[in-house]
């Protein structure tokens, strides 16, 4: 292999079945639009893109990665990446119910958590319907991104940053905390379904590296298989940082951005890695 050549990947993306602004085959037509090489779809909490999305890589012959992202309970932002899913082992014919169950207990919980923050704005005098924000959405999962677009949509805000700092940061008056699962809980449901779990953005988690390292053991003792090192809005400093972090306790490295398209404009898709970056077989890859 020739251990200098590059390629651009992105093992982080969203779309319209959680909070992203494309469509799964839109990610898909969108990357290969980049050169990008190889795809994630890791939507927040649901499966349920994962067959548009791989299909649509088949057709068009791009390295799709079926994925998912839970967000854990924990004082610090714990989010955790699922790659290489088993689709026959999370959907609805699924035959490991542990997934199926505990997506949608986090589904209820959201719901509720909406339906809140709803009432709550309505309280501040905002004048928004559940109804309203589920139509924005236009799938399973009903987001905060969804009221944001709302908020702006009637004048609320000027844009989606302008809605959250005002509206619905978790210092709002409006924002409710809603169900999560323990970090171990996340990491045994993805390994349950065939997966491996990677720490998402670790800037997120902690600014604190001595932290940042302690939570990092408790997970690579839960079953952590790697953490997301390399981004474009990590400074190379945090990079460095990360891939030692990786390094020191024997995980692998990911890349990938977080990409929402325009419900997240700064974020664009696809990282620069070298070719032998990750062990693209234990991915379900072949280059």
């Amino acid at each position: 292999m020739n251990h200098s050549r590059m390629i651009r990947i992105d093992l982080h993306l969203h779309s319209t079945f959680s909070d992203g602004s494309m469509t799964p085959e839109a990610l898909v037509a969108h990357g290969r639009s980049k050169g990008i090489a190889v795809l994630s779809l890791t939507d927040h909490d649901t499966v349920d893109g994962l067959p548009s999305f791989m299909a649509a890589c088949a057709r068009w012959n791009m390295a799709g990665i079926p994925g998912i992202e839970l967000s854990a309970e924990h004082p610090r932002t714990v989010h955790i990446l699922g790659y290489r899913l088993d689709l026959r082992r999370t959907g609805n014919s699924s035959t490991n119910v542990g997934m199926k169950r505990a997506l949608e207990a986090v589904r209820r919980g959201r719901d509720e958590r909406n339906e809140l923050m709803c009432e709550n704005l309505r309280e501040m005098g905002v004048d928004i319907s559940l109804e309203e924000v589920v139509l924005e959405a236009g799938g399973d999962v009903v987001a905060r991104p969804h009221m944001a677009k709302v908020l702006v949509r009637k004048g609320y805000a000027q844009d989606i940053v302008s809605a959250f700092s005002r509206y619905l940061s978790t210092s709002s008056r409006a924002y409710v905390e809603r169900y999560r699962l323990s970090p171990a809980k996340c990491i045994e449901l993805i390994t349950d379904a065939g997966g491996l779990a990677v720490l998402a953005h670790p800037a997120q988690t902690t600014s604190d590296f001595s932290e940042l390292r302690e939570i990092v053991r408790e997970l690579k003792d839960a079953g952590l298989w790697g953490i997301e090192c390399v981004s474009s809005r990590a400074s190379g400093e945090q990079v460095f940082r990360y891939l030692s972090l990786a390094a020191d306790f024997s995980l692998f490295p990911t890349a990938g951005n977080d990409f929402h398209g325009t419900n997240r404009p700064s974020a664009s898709m696809g990282v620069a890695v070298s070719e032998d970056f990750l062990p693209w077989a234990r991915l379900g890859v072949t280059l």
